[in-house]
């Protein structure tokens, strides 16, 4: 007798009061964490830092192989999508990143 009045009552407090308090917690959750934090920054700047210089390394390496082995195709030859020239966009009015804190030199 008393589960016939208890289910109901649990199962209307889940619906109206759960349910909703679980998804405005984490559509809270989802608008903070929508934004870079100044430390998010620093590491996609040292990422890519880190990706040019390999990139640079890359070449060099491809170049020297080309001079001592003249049948090696470079990389950059047999990839035709590889056409891009990284570019560094700091103090250019056109970045389209917008700064956050101070820069780490």
């Amino acid at each position: 007798m008393m589960e016939d009045i208890l289910l109901p009552i649990i199962v209307v407090g889940m619906l109206f009061i759960g349910l909703p308090w679980l998804i405005f917690h984490y559509i809270t959750r989802w608008k903070q964490s929508g934004t870079l934090t100044v430390q998010d920054e620093n590491l996609m700047d040292d990422l890519y830092e880190t990706a040019r210089r390999l990139d640079d390394r890359l070449a060099t390496i491809e170049r020297i192989i080309a001079a001592d082995h003249p049948d090696y195709r470079l990389a950059s030859q047999s990839a035709p999508d590889r056409d891009y020239a990284p570019r560094d966009y700091r103090g250019d009015p056109r970045d389209p990143r917008e700064p956050v804190g101070p820069r780490r030199a």
